[in-house]
């Protein structure tokens, strides 16, 4: 750990605090408007894009990792990959469908189950979107033959009993998901069920992370938002060598909680070319000193298990964080993300993700990757398509077949059609 940090150091030229000078929450200073992600936690301005990339995204990756999400483990040496089945005639023929079980060393570490398809129409190989499902791959297809999770799953979605997939859930999110749309309009989708990294329980952890973190539970441990980021990068490890799909065009995508999953995801996996957080709320895109919706306070006193021990301190303190979640976004530069929300959901704060986005726009500026191109909110039912984008429409907190048609649209402007 010593050398990591030493190295961490070295490479920020000597100025970057590593986690072991980071101060204890009571010592940081007040901010109580959005940090400027530009600045150093020493007070030093970010003026190129050497010292965004050497010095300031380290930090911000350091100071994330110890003040909120907790400490991401690397991947391990060697990715088990397994492909079960293969299906060319998915829906009438136009796609090809692969179940891959993806494994981490240990054989009592839980496995994780992913459901792929991909479009047989295409000249070259596919882009891909990915993400986790709330009830398991069955519920995304019409396939007596995808298995059913095993662990626990939440209780208010069809076709579960006692926490438990039951027969009667397959096909149940056909809608959510929209796979064939995708399909048609020449992009790959690959998703998993969130309960194969960890069930989303607050009080046990039947998951990963039991097998995978070496430290004692701590104030800086990694919680479940995170382990959920490391599985999607795991799905990613597959996704780089499948030569049926496009590695430089990977989309990651998810709802809510797995919005929150997706957006830090991406920040610290540059191999992800796009991120949609849709509706992702406090803990994701909307600011943590929002005044608007879900709370710091009523997301740790609600889900626990989400972030480490050390975010708890800023329940009544979130003008001492030393980051909020722009800096997450500024952590994606220079690529694309987007932001997407409804009307209706007032909990998860429309109006303060675009503030988010207004204030991560100077990084990619200084990147030179252009950013908001919106100086307000637009109108419901308006795509900002631009390298920060954003999405409102009517309706409520849900995952929609339009949604994904906005999905798609976003990605074919900024990544190009799929041919």
């Amino acid at each position: 750990m010593k050398l990591t940090l030493a190295l961490l150091l070295l490479l920020a030229g000597g100025s970057l605090a590593v986690a072991g000078d980071f101060p204890p929450v009571e010592k940081l200073p007040s901010h109580p408007g959005l940090p400027d992600p530009l600045v150093m936690l020493n007070g030093q301005r970010v003026k190129s894009a050497k010292e965004w990339n050497e010095k300031r995204r380290p930090e911000l990756k350091e100071l994330f990792q110890y003040y909120m999400y907790g400490s991401i483990p690397a991947g391990p040496k060697k990715l088990g990959v397994k492909v079960v089945r293969t299906d060319e005639k998915y829906f009438g023929g136009k796609a090809t469908m692969k179940e891959i079980v993806l494994s981490y060393g240990e054989s009592e570490c839980p496995k994780t189950s992913v459901l792929l398809v991909l479009p047989n129409q295409r000249k070259r190989p596919a882009p891909v979107f990915v993400g986790m499902n709330f009830c398991g791959n069955h519920a995304l297809v019409k396939d007596p033959a995808i298995p059913l999770p095993t662990a626990w799953i939440y209780g208010n979605y069809p076709g579960v009993k006692n926490n438990r997939a039951t027969e009667a859930g397959r096909g149940t999110q056909i809608d959510v998901w929209a796979l064939e749309q995708s399909i048609d309009r020449g992009y790959a989708v690959a998703t998993f069920y969130n309960g194969d990294i960890d069930p989303d329980q607050p009080d046990r952890r039947e998951g990963i992370q039991p097998h995978l973190a070496r430290d004692r539970p701590g104030p800086h441990s990694w919680g479940t938002i995170a382990a959920w980021a490391w599985g999607i990068q795991r799905v990613v490890d597959y996704l780089v060598t499948d030569k049926d799909l496009d590695a430089k065009r990977i989309i990651v995508v998810g709802h809510s909680r797995l919005g929150k999953t997706a957006l830090l995801a991406a920040a610290f996996d540059e191999r992800i070319a796009l991120a949609i957080p849709l509706q992702a709320g406090c803990g994701g895109t909307a600011p943590s000193r929002g005044t608007v919706g879900e709370s710091v306070k009523q997301i740790n006193d609600r889900f626990p298990h989400w972030f480490n021990g050390t975010f708890k301190e800023f329940n009544d303190k979130t003008d001492r964080l030393p980051f909020d979640q722009n800096c997450l976004v500024a952590l994606c530069a220079p690529r694309p993300v987007l932001f997407s929300n409804a009307v209706e959901d007032s909990w998860a704060n429309p109006a303060g993700q675009f503030e988010v986005l207004q204030a991560a726009d100077g990084v990619y500026r200084l990147l030179g990757a252009g950013g908001l191109e919106a100086k307000k909110m637009p109108e419901p039912g308006t795509l900002v398509a631009s390298t920060l984008g954003y999405y409102i429409r009517p309706g409520k907190h849900s995952m929609t077949r339009g949604d994904w048609k906005i999905f798609l649209d976003y990605t074919d402007k900024q990544l190009g059609k799929p041919e």
